[in-house]
């Protein structure tokens, strides 16, 4: 600094003073600081005295008058605010700055914080207002409790269900013949349905014809001549298979081929050993007990697994199956075989009932699986919607087919072929 910034300050009248003069202190003239020299006075403006009231009012300058900041200019001065030049509370170019912000204070001191509240003016909000008491939210109420759905038409299910097995017992019990079309019709429905799905998901070309037309030999040759004639049948329709696709383009050749070879053995020679049950001299009772066991197994496995499952059997293959159900299965169908074996095949006893309901029932069970792994591997739910409730008619023969050899087996074993 040189000596003119802090020497001895100039007389009244002379340029640059901003002292008080011989009438007194000025009225709003700041207080008396050091002196600056002639050129620097005259770049600085006197700081314009504070009025009354606001210098502005209507509505529109209500967002102002909120805005202005009641701060100190210098830290020794009473709290007030600043009309600026512009209407905003601040000197002209300060415009948003706090008064101690503009003169070398720190923003945020308690210098800057309070402010001058006038007395007239109506949109004026104090910066500490009196909190709101805080509102608790109320808590959502708990939703209620769902019932346990089917997720099918039950009514519908059961209609068709049992529609399904007053044909069959009429059949089964008249003419041995008309059961064996019956299961044909079945065998063939269930074909379309399969090849159907493999063209539409996977572009798997299984031929139909030969398969259709195999399918149905198949059934009426295990019913003539048994075994041997089943096994013949299922060699020439593999064979009839392989060489009608040869009449299409060599690509996926592979894979259309080997479906139909699949399909052939999955629906028509599993469906064949029902025939052969067929053939036997209590052939319509070991047909009903087959039929029985398997309904009775899925039926327990239903409702004891709606009513009390909550432990998944195998959630990556059907979720909707659990352990619970499994033993209400195997319950079912022993208890039901017991009382077949006992009072419907001839020589049978209910020990043997016992062991023909626990086998029913781990087939039934293997048998849905998979089925339900091959409708995930084609990503659909039913493999048809030919039976309202039911879906298909393969979903109805997925637990039927692998449970028919079973049943044929362990009869001949328990009281022979007959």
């Amino acid at each position: 600094m040189n000596d003119s910034s802090w020497g001895a300050p100039p007389q009244a009248g002379q340029a640059g003073y901003w002292g008080p003069t011989e009438r007194g202190p000025v009225p709003g003239a700041a207080p008396a600081g050091p002196a600056y020299d002639a050129p620097e006075a005259q770049q600085t403006r006197p700081m314009p005295i504070v009025p009354d009231g606001p210098a502005y009012g209507g509505d529109q300058d209500d967002d102002r008058g909120a805005a202005r900041t009641g701060g100190p200019l210098f830290r020794d001065e009473d709290h007030g605010a600043f009309p600026g030049g512009d209407g905003s509370g601040f000197p002209s170019g300060d415009h948003g700055r706090f008064p101690d912000e503009r003169y070398g204070g720190r923003s945020g001191s308690p210098s800057a914080q309070p402010h001058a509240t006038p007395q007239h003016d109506s949109s004026y909000v104090p910066q500490n207002p009196e909190p709101m008491p805080e509102v608790q939210p109320q808590p959502a109420p708990a939703p209620a409790p769902q019932k346990k759905s089917a997720g099918r038409d039950l009514g519908a299910a059961i209609g068709v269900g049992v529609g399904l097995g007053v044909v069959i017992v009429a059949s089964l019990f008249v003419v041995k013949a008309v059961f064996v079309g019956v299961v044909a019709v079945a065998v063939v429905v269930g074909l379309w349905e399969l090849t159907s799905r493999l063209q539409e998901r996977k572009q798997i070309k299984a031929p139909l014809v030969p398969l259709a037309v195999g399918g149905a030999a198949m059934v009426v040759a295990g019913y003539v001549r048994g075994a041997e004639g089943a096994w013949v049948a299922m060699a020439l329709t593999a064979l009839a298979v392989l060489v009608w696709r040869m009449t299409e383009p060599p690509e996926g050749y592979l894979k259309d081929v080997t479906a139909g070879v699949f399909a052939a053995f999955y629906v028509p020679f599993l469906a064949t050993f029902v025939a052969m049950m067929l053939t036997a001299d209590d052939g319509p009772w070991r047909v009903l007990t087959f039929l029985l066991l398997t309904v009775v197994s899925d039926t327990g496995a239903y409702a004891v697994g709606w009513r009390f499952g909550t432990h998944k059997l195998a959630p990556r293959i059907s979720p909707g199956k659990t352990r619970e159900g499994l033993l209400g299965a195997v319950s079912f169908a022993m208890v039901a075989g017991a009382l077949c074996l006992q009072f419907l095949i001839d020589d049978g006893t209910w020990w043997q009932g016992l062991l023909l309901g626990l086998a029913v029932a781990a087939s039934a069970t293997l048998g849905d699986l998979g089925e339900s792994m091959i409708k995930r591997d084609l990503g659909i739910k039913d493999m048809g919607t030919l039976l309202p409730g039911h879906g298909g008619i393969m979903d109805r023969l997925d637990s039927l087919l692998p449970t028919a050899p079973v049943v044929w087996l362990l009869l001949v074993l328990f009281v022979g072929s007959g």
